[in-house]
């Protein structure tokens, strides 16, 4: 025991004691001490070793398990873990510059999504290039660069969030599946509104031809897209039994910091509510300039860089000036 091992030099001791009964002088004790010393570092040398060699012995009849992984790898597996079902969603997020918005969204959903056992990844698709904002066409760039892991997609803005659990997001078989729905949006409340949050298989996607490429700025795209569902003929869905009102979501959006680009420019006033038979992903121009994969409080997403291309002979409000 290693108690008993620590005494041995004491009892060496006594056992010299009648080596010191004789005639004492100064060469027998410091004779005495040398020895003591010896026996001592003798013992410490003999203890290190076996307690090393146990040591060894142990780690090799018994080896140490690999340190856990970091929140970070375990948050970024369960975004894409095969028991929660064969299907896939490539969250797209349409962005330029609402970073104070982003470090919010991309952890809330994900956590979210994990929460309800919902395959996905995320992809932020951030406009770098001159033209104005155009929420269409980087929604059209999120299908397109989802890679064929993923077999839905969700139009989602970054400023939503989704505070009832109740809220489906899994795989919209039987049509499009509109979250956002007008009961429940904080904000809009017509009826043929799809914007915010809104969920479809990439063949149903596919079969409207993505969304028009012509509304540069902000808004109406959503209204032009609700007619293309229309024109291919896809049954609309939207929550029901959700009892949480215009509470369901928490929109995040603050006016007064981020001023929404509502100008309208030369004929695109009168054109913004025509219908756009040909434009979608048909005639979609773009350039990745960069794709960068992120980690936000543990959440993983994909940083998608897009330089939009404009004909401005089509489209000369794609620039203010």
């Amino acid at each position: 025991m290693m108690y008993s091992s620590r005494r041995k030099p004491v009892l060496y001791f006594k056992e010299e004691r009648r080596f010191l009964s004789g005639k004492c002088t100064i060469y027998k004790l410091f004779g005495l001490c040398m020895v003591l010393v010896l026996i001592s570092l003798l013992w410490l040398q003999l203890s290190c070793s076996g307690d090393m060699s146990s040591v060894t012995r142990q780690n090799q009849h018994d080896p140490q398990p690999p340190p856990p992984p970091c929140p970070t790898e375990r948050q970024a597996a369960a975004a894409d873990d095969p028991s929660w079902g064969p299907h896939k969603l490539a969250l797209v997020v349409p962005f330029r510059e609402r970073f104070e918005e982003l470090l919010v969204f991309v952890p809330f959903m994900h956590k979210f999504l994990n929460k309800k056992k919902i395959r996905h990844k995320i992809l932020i698709i951030n406009q770098v290039d001159h033209y104005r904002f155009n929420r269409a066409s980087l929604i059209n760039v999120g299908f397109k660069e989802s890679g064929n892991d993923t077999d839905y997609l969700a139009m989602h803005d970054v400023d939503l969030l989704p505070l009832n659990e109740a809220l489906d997001y899994g795989f919209p078989k039987e049509g499009p599946f509109h979250v956002a729905s007008p009961e429940l949006h904080p904000l809009y409340h017509y009826k043929t509104y799809v914007g915010g949050i809104l969920l479809l298989t990439k063949r149903h996607y596919h079969m409207c031809n993505g969304m028009s490429n012509r509304f540069w700025g902000w808004g109406r795209e959503d209204d032009e897209f609700y007619r293309r569902l229309r024109k291919a003929e896809l049954q609309l869905f939207r929550p029901s039994g959700i009892t949480t009102g215009y509470k369901t979501f928490l929109h995040i959006h603050d006016p007064a910091w981020r001023k929404r680009d509502q100008k309208r420019v030369a004929a695109q006033k009168q054109e913004q509510f025509k219908v756009d038979p040909d434009g979608g992903l048909t005639n979609l121009q773009y350039q990745v300039d960069s794709r960068q994969e992120l980690t936000i409080s543990g959440a993983p997403c994909t940083i998608i860089n897009t330089k939009l291309e404009c004909d401005q002979s089509q489209t000369p409000w794609c620039l203010l000036s």
